[in-house]
């Protein structure tokens, strides 16, 4: 089961533009075993409205719409961060606290049993959580 990043799927958001690797993992994976955090809503509501912010209207309402479908479709598989993520997120966090939000995901895949789908491995190295970055294809 998965924990997909922000940066996957952001490219998925590319459609058939998408690298073939991360069009790979989406073809391959049981839509039931992908989750998304909490946090990445947070980093895409974020991004929208900095475009927001630079007054690109059009832009906005995509995002907006691309927002509410994935919010929509992973209603029941996204997942917050509670108090046993928050004791393993500060115990990640203690030598090296750099990264605090891949810190909070990489708490919540290891609470979960999940692997993290993302381009970013090096934020997640050294935090005993499993890893697969499908940019890079064997």
């Amino acid at each position: 089961m998965y924990l997909v990043d922000t940066n996957v799927i952001s490219e998925a958001r590319k459609g058939r533009n998408a690298n073939p690797g991360v069009l790979a993992f989406w073809r391959t994976a049981d839509p039931a075993d992908v989750y998304i955090a909490v946090q990445t809503i947070g980093e895409i509501r974020r991004g929208l409205e900095n475009i927001r912010q630079r007054g690109d209207d059009e832009q906005t309402q995509r995002l907006e719409a691309w927002l509410d479908t994935v919010v929509s479709d992973y209603r029941d598989r996204i997942l917050d961060f509670d108090l046993d993520c928050a004791q393993v997120w500060g115990r990640l966090m203690s030598p090296h606290p750099q990264h605090a939000i891949d810190k909070q995901i990489a708490a919540i895949a290891l609470i979960h049993d999940l692997t993290v789908v993302t381009r970013n491995t090096s934020d997640f190295n050294g935090l005993g959580v499993r890893l697969n970055n499908p940019f890079i294809r064997p």
